[in-house]
């Protein structure tokens, strides 16, 4: 077979332009190359439907969601070989910024939707599709005007480091065939690993030192409720290495501070104040070390992680001002003269369209308001709140798609979670204003806050598709237009997503928190115990920990002015030491194959070991988090039937919940070897093996050239 010659990128890619420069890119405004196909719609639709149940998998158990253009990038050059005629690197922009919609879907998603579940409201799949759904849409569409600004006067000015990795992955596409074998391989041994953790139970999935101790950590766990906890899967660990060491350290730091030093203090102390009890009426002194987390310490993490949303709003202070003035401008400005000719790599939708859709997209999110605020009361009310909540979104959604933009183009990092809290506060409180509260109240504020931080998680990673379709030389209209349909399919993706994982394991364990039902801690969803709390401070009537959010608002400051990342350190106090811990074991592997590739840098030829970990990172993320889905469908009481005769360590019964009549199976008892030190030993074995497969296969052989 012929090898194709790779051509690179201009050298002026990724520097300012001089006065009469242009830029010409890779693929020019004069060549028509196939960019549109069914092969590349069909495949980018795929990825969207994949990368959306394992985002958001993985988002609600560790908080973090991945970024999925560059595993959809790889995975498309690698799928471009097996076709007679190879996918062109268009057609391969088209499949990435279709399927890259599933990412910033589910960022947006996760960040509110769990907390209508959490609260216990009346929820439907229409309630996620429409709130996902319509807040993409008018991202896509307050965008749309931006392009030109961001994409091409800005040229060279702002670094885009994002969208430079995944403009360098197909721009390089004759390397991808090789790439999309290592990720491959990665995703499968990633998705058997876990498999046989989730599922067959061969070995425990979390590592405990109550266990492994014997006595020791028995007595410590009885005595101070003193436990080190690890959740052994490849999801998590591939999620650490992706991180990389500074962020997965401090995030790890942030557990043990509140897994190993809050909450054996407050179990401490809590003995000598009988009066202390907890929201279950439970005394402390007789809870078990999660029902102290979650009662007590969990509340100091939703403190700090607000606090860092509004610390990161009020540093990116400038970068606001600047983009409120570039938004106005561009907004109503043309790009180009009248009569004047369009290269084919300048052409938007055209903005008279463009205006009609955002008029529609407002239109029916007005009538989606006003059809979930009509249970409050007459259908005047309901219009009202309506046009109350439609002001609210639009204004909030207009103003905050160029911070997003510019915050992504800058530094990589969307400040959503503190716009949304800011959304969050606003809708609440001017729904109170209005007569709006309760339950009613709760479920409209939330579906705001969706609708605005979907736009704003769209807003910002669609400025990235169009850069890297800017650099390649594709058309914007095309990715204008087709990005609607990655939006479409990633809301109906997502909303089952969280309505599977509701179903099988649930965010809470003992009801909703309004009855007085903790976090549950296999899935965590964060975000969405935090927009929980605070709406339900702000909307009804409850008894607020203002002393522990207080307390972790103060751990915040202190770390911002220590120069430390709140943000990290926060998420780190609030999720269960044992998700954070395989993070931290990615993030030291990252490490130790960065100083390797460090090490090759001055050997000729051969690929860097850098590069390939995270390839198999990206691998066990989608993988393990799609064998996590999978894992959360085998619970289903029906369609897990299966699942009950392949489980070795675990043994199922079948039980009737009197209340409903309704039929479940539930986990009875564990064999003697899987409960014992021999199962904790096979479950450590496991998992540092992972850990040396991720190692090794990442160091591989440089290769020499001839």
């Amino acid at each position: 077979m012929e090898e194709r010659k790779v051509k690179g990128l201009p050298p002026n890619a990724y520097t300012p332009l001089k006065e009469g420069e242009k830029y010409i890119p890779y693929i020019p405004a004069e060549e028509r190359i196939p960019e549109v196909t069914r092969r590349s719609v069909l495949i980018g639709v795929l990825m969207a439907v994949l990368f959306s149940f394992a985002a958001c998998y993985l988002g609600l158990v560790a908080g973090q969601v991945f970024e999925a253009a560059i595993p959809i990038a790889i995975l498309a050059v690698g799928i471009a070989g097996l076709y007679t005629r190879r996918s062109t690197i268009s057609e391969n922009v088209i499949i990435q910024s279709i399927g890259a919609a599933s990412g910033v879907v589910v960022a947006g998603a996760i960040f509110t939707l769990p907390a209508l579940y959490i609260l216990g409201l009346k929820v439907s799949l229409l309630h996620s599709f429409i709130a996902c759904s319509l807040g993409g849409f008018a991202g896509i569409l307050f965008l749309i005007p931006l392009r030109r600004y961001f994409c091409v006067e800005e040229h060279g000015k702002l670094p885009f480091p994002e969208a430079v990795a995944t403009t360098e992955i197909l721009a390089t596409g004759e390397t991808g065939g090789k790439a999309a074998k290592v990720l491959a391989i990665s995703m499968v041994v990633g998705g058997i690993y876990d498999f046989l953790v989730e599922a067959m139970h061969v070995w425990p999935k979390q590592i405990r030192t109550d266990a492994i101790l014997g006595k020791l950590g028995a007595t410590l766990a009885d005595k101070t409720r003193w436990i080190f906890k690890l959740d052994a899967t490849a999801a998590l660990f591939g999620l650490g290495y992706i991180v990389g060491i500074k962020y997965a350290s401090i995030i790890a730091a942030g557990s043990v501070l509140s897994f190993l030093v809050f909450l054996p203090l407050v179990y401490h102390f809590g003995q000598h104040f009988p009066d202390i009890i907890g929201e279950g009426k439970i005394p402390i002194a007789q809870m078990t070390e999660l029902e102290v987390f979650s009662i007590y310490v969990q509340k100091i993490g939703i403190g700090a992680i607000a606090m860092a949303g509004f610390i990161g709003i009020a540093k990116m202070g400038k970068i606001i001002v600047t983009s409120f003035s570039v938004g106005l401008r561009e907004i109503f400005r043309g790009t180009h003269a009248e009569g004047e000719s369009v290269p084919r790599t300048d052409t938007d939708m055209h903005i008279k369209n463009t205006i009609l859709f955002i008029v529609g997209t407002l239109l029916l999110i007005l009538i989606a308001f006003w059809f979930f605020a009509s249970p409050a009361g007459t259908m005047g009310f309901a219009l009202k709140v309506a046009v109350v909540g439609l002001v609210i979104v639009a204004v909030l959604a207009f103003l905050f798609t160029p911070v997003a933009a510019r915050a992504i183009a800058i530094v990589g990092v969307n400040p959503v979670s503190g716009m949304t809290l800011i959304t969050l506060i606003i809708s609440a409180l001017v729904l109170l204003a209005v007569g709006l509260d309760g339950v009613v109240g709760m479920t409209v504020a939330l579906i705001m806050g969706c609708v605005v931080c979907t736009s704003l998680s769209m807003s910002g990673g669609f400025i990235t598709d169009l850069k890297i379709g800017y650099w390649l030389g594709n058309t914007p209209r095309n990715q204008q237009r087709w990005k609607f349909l990655g939006v479409i399919v990633s809301a109906i993706s997502v909303s089952l997503a969280i309505l599977l994982i509701q179903k099988s394991y649930g965010f809470t364990i003992g009801g909703s928190i309004l009855e007085g039902g903790v976090p549950n801690p296999a899935i965590p969803a964060p975000q969405g115990n935090l927009m929980a709390v605070i709406i339900r401070s702000l909307m009804i009537e409850a008894e607020i920990p203002y002393l522990l959010f207080a307390l972790g608002a103060l751990c915040a400051i202190l770390l911002e002015m220590a120069g430390v990342p709140p943000l990290a350190f926060a998420l780190g106090m609030y999720l269960p030491i044992q998700i954070n811990m395989p993070v931290f074991a990615g993030g030291i592997v990252s490490w130790l194959v960065i100083r390797l590739s460090k090490k090759r840098e001055k050997e000729p030829g051969g690929s860097s070991p850098k590069e390939r970990g995270t390839l198999i990172a990206s691998g066990f993320i989608a993988g393990g988090a799609l064998m996590g889905v999978m894992g959360a469908l085998l619970n289903l009481p029906d369609i897990g039937k299966p699942v009950r005769f392949i489980s070795i360590g675990a043994q199922y019964v079948r039980r009737v919940v009197e209340e409903t009549g309704k039929v479940i199976w539930e986990i009875d008892s564990y064999s003697r070897y899987f409960e014992s030190l021999t199962g904790q030993l096979l479950s450590l074995a496991g998992f540092v093996g992972l850990c040396l497969f991720c190692y090794y296969y990442a160091k591989g052989r440089a290769i020499k050239k001839e």
